[in-house]
């Protein structure tokens, strides 16, 4: 079934923006979360959450700048997967046999006994 789906024109647009985002992960550089902000002149913060604490770390310049790249690839990499598993879930979701329930009687099954 799942050939089917990819084999029309929309199936091919999403498998070749599924293999572009592919490749877009691989040209990632480093990864981190939180957030960098100026601390003192010369001097930088940066702030993350390890195990529900806040940590803070003071930076110079050149390691704020490389936090800065590290915190912009890892938001590309969170909006690359978010949209990765779109793409995979609608695909899934038109390749599959759909199961369709049976519509609801219309008495009610919990009925007293008289």
């Amino acid at each position: 079934m799942i050939k089917n789906f990819l084999q029309s024109a929309r199936g091919q647009k999403l498998k070749r923006r599924y293999r572009a985002l592919k490749g877009e992960l691989t040209s990632l550089g480093w990864l981190t979360h939180g957030s960098v902000t100026p601390n003192h002149p010369g001097n930088w913060r940066w702030t993350t959450k390890v195990k529900s604490k806040t940590v803070m770390l003071t930076l110079s310049q050149d390691q704020a700048h490389l936090f800065k790249d590290a915190i912009i690839n890892h938001r590309k990499l969170e909006a690359i997967v978010a949209e990765m598993r779109t793409i995979s879930q609608e695909v899934i979701l038109k390749s599959a046999t759909v199961i369709r329930k049976k519509s609801p009687s219309k008495k009610h099954p919990k009925t007293a006994l008289s």
